[in-house]
């Protein structure tokens, strides 16, 4: 390389960077406002390290947009199967996991960007190691982490389903891609009072759990609203999607709970929309991700509505001052799905709306268990997690979600 080459090199990185530098203050501003950034040693980390080097090519708004993740590789299908994830998810999966000094620490999942945030806050006396399946992606993450000063961080290419690498306990293990099982492995090595840090998927709803060894059982201490690219290799699980109409609208279903046979429902979306207001209200901003949880535990058949932009709004799923959201279900010849209205008040009603043959009773159904809901614990609080061993016949009372190595509690409390 000339050096008027070099020059122009270093004069470009440091545009970056000068620019780069309003953009994370203004980054970290919105992560505190969102609650997603809540310790210094966390803020510290995403000061420490300059997350635009390890999205090189990409647009700096997009590089410190809070809540986008940068895509880094797709697949032939241009599905992302490789990213940045959002700087709001890499901070509160970091305050879930509370890693402290002289930890050692294992990252399921290799971009560079997370695994250097952990070795700033485990310290030069701690220990992080980063493996993923696709060696494109640990090659990529290896020469991101040299190149920006943090080549202690070991990277390593495997499949983690099946086994970790290096030996000893790790005190944290992170999880960063989506997650539809627990493989033994990840917890069989987890040191005394180490914590497991994953997004679980349960009938197609992604959560970030921190997790907690209790004897031979794991119990939820946090959880988090989220979505990633899904796990590849042994543990990798396909969702069925069934086509409702043309390509662009469809259901899709997660775990076994998709009926037998679909057929039924052929052409049920051209039949009259049926809908059932609950008179259970929400306030504008105000999170109800507790209710697609508990929809999806809940209701027989749960699935999630999949459209493309403008799909639903062509086909009618949502009238006039309305708006459909994903969480849906199939009741014999008919499927349901949430919606809701703006009231006179601001504040928004939920209601159900159905397609098919048994509209009313899908909705119907819906629309009782939206009311359930609204009659748990005043907070609408999210449900108490606990995963068992899968060989486990005793467990505690709450709805059950069975994958192939644990089985999956979640209880709620209702008003007392």
């Amino acid at each position: 390389m000339s050096s008027t080459e070099t020059d122009s090199t270093a004069a470009g990185a440091h545009s970056d960077g000068a620019e780069a530098s309003g953009l994370l203050e203004a980054m970290l501003a919105e992560l505190r406002e969102l609650g997603a950034l809540r310790s210094a040693p966390v803020e510290a980390a995403f000061r420490a390290v300059p997350r635009y080097r390890f999205a090189p090519g990409a647009p700096l708004e997009e590089v410190y947009a809070a809540r986008e993740a940068v895509v880094t590789k797709r697949d032939a299908h241009g599905v992302a199967v490789s990213s940045v994830s959002a700087p709001e998810v890499q901070a509160f999966m970091l305050e879930q996991a509370v890693i402290e000094p002289g930890m050692r620490v294992l990252e399921i999942g290799s971009g560079g960007f997370n695994a250097a945030l952990i070795a700033e806050l485990v310290g030069p006396s701690g220990q992080v190691t980063t493996v993923d399946i696709d060696r494109d992606v640990t090659s990529r993450a290896a020469e991101l982490l040299g190149a920006t000063g943090y080549a202690q961080v070991e990277v390593a290419c495997a499949d983690a389903s099946e086994s970790l690498p290096g030996d000893g306990d790790w005190d944290r293990v992170i999880v960063t891609v989506g997650a539809w099982d627990l493989p033994p492995v990840w917890t069989d090595r987890l040191a005394p009072g180490g914590r497991l840090v994953v997004p679980l998927r349960m009938r197609g709803i992604t959560r970030s759990l921190a997790l907690e060894l209790v004897g031979a059982h794991l119990e939820a201490v946090s959880s988090e609203v989220c979505g990633f690219v899904q796990l590849q290799g042994v543990l990798g699980h396909e969702e069925r999607l069934f086509l409702l109409r043309g390509k662009d609208l469809g259901l899709r279903f997660d775990d076994a709970n998709a009926p037998a046979d679909m057929r039924p429902l052929d052409g049920a979306i051209a039949a009259q929309r049926q809908v059932v207001w609950t008179g259970v209200t929400t306030a504008a901003g105000e999170s109800f991700a507790s209710l697609e949880w508990y929809l999806a535990a809940v209701l027989p058949h749960f699935c999630l509505l999949a459209a493309a932009p403008g799909a639903a709004a062509e086909a009618g799923l949502a009238g006039e001052g309305e708006r459909q959201f994903r969480p849906a279900h199939v009741d014999g010849d008919a499927f349901a799905y949430l919606l809701a209205r703006k009231c006179e008040d601001g504040r928004f009603e939920f209601g159900a709306a159905a397609y098919g043959g048994t509209a009313d009773q899908a909705a119907t159904r819906m629309a009782d268990q939206i009311r359930a809901w609204d009659d748990l614990r005043p907070d609408r609080e999210i449900p108490a997690v606990s995963i068992w061993p899968r060989e486990t016949e005793e467990l505690p009372a709450g709805f059950v979600v069975d994958k192939r190595h644990r089985r999956i509690v979640l209880s709620w409390t209702e008003r007392t």
